[in-house]
């Protein structure tokens, strides 16, 4: 609502004060104010395919207000609002102005230089489309659950591997307990045995 309310008083004042006016220069020619009917899309795009246009736009409606039934995450919120209300300005012009229903010629009156003329819908749908992008590359779904399922997944791999760990230690601990005469038997996997005492030794005669 924010983006159609801004983009039809935008179009109302410059139909009032800019209709067949010279263009107005601001900002050391930044900014030039002018008005530029435009048949085609945004930037002045296919010209000649209007009713095409216009029907794409509702197109896009009626599947952003379905969508926004499984909305909850608020990026996304804000991207389709972006997108629904650049979109619904510009049908507006489509259908009530000029030169007739679903004919209509687009308000177009903010001008950069090396752009072309555009207006405060086709401005939104840019920003929507650009931040959609953003979205879906950092794996952000319409309902919020994807990237927390991946979250939880990665924790619950990292509490296992810790699990691991803490288990491996504890095996660890108890052969280095063993007495040394088992230490070694189960540690190349043999039966342990116990420590016997060492044979005498022949005295330097012969004698045993």
């Amino acid at each position: 609502m924010a983006v159609f309310v801004a983009d039809l008083v935008s179009k109302t004042i410059v139909v009032a004060t800019l209709s067949d006016r010279a263009p107005l220069r601001l900002l050391g020619g930044l900014l030039t104010l002018r008005e530029l009917r435009n048949s085609g899309a945004a930037f002045s795009i296919g010209t000649s395919v209007t009713v095409v246009f216009t029907l794409i736009a509702l197109g896009v409606i009626v599947a952003i207000l379905r969508t926004a039934r499984r909305l909850r995450s608020i990026p996304w919120a804000i991207t389709l609002g972006l997108l629904l209300g650049g979109a619904t300005g510009n049908l507006g012009d489509r259908l009530f102005r000029s030169p007739g229903f679903l004919r209509g010629d687009v308000v177009d009156w903010i001008e950069l230089p090396h752009w072309p003329v555009f207006n405060v819908a086709d401005a939104s749908i840019v920003c929507g489309g650009v931040l959609a992008v953003l979205l879906a590359a950092r794996g952000i779904s319409l309902d919020g659950r994807r990237h927390q399922a991946a979250r939880a997944g990665s924790a619950a791999a990292a509490r296992q591997a810790g699990e691991a760990g803490g288990h491996g230690h504890g095996t660890g601990a108890t052969v280095s307990e063993m007495p040394p005469g088992s230490r070694s038997a189960a540690q190349d996997g043999s039966t342990p045995r116990p420590d016997r005492p060492a044979a005498p030794r022949p005295s330097g005669d012969g004698t045993p």
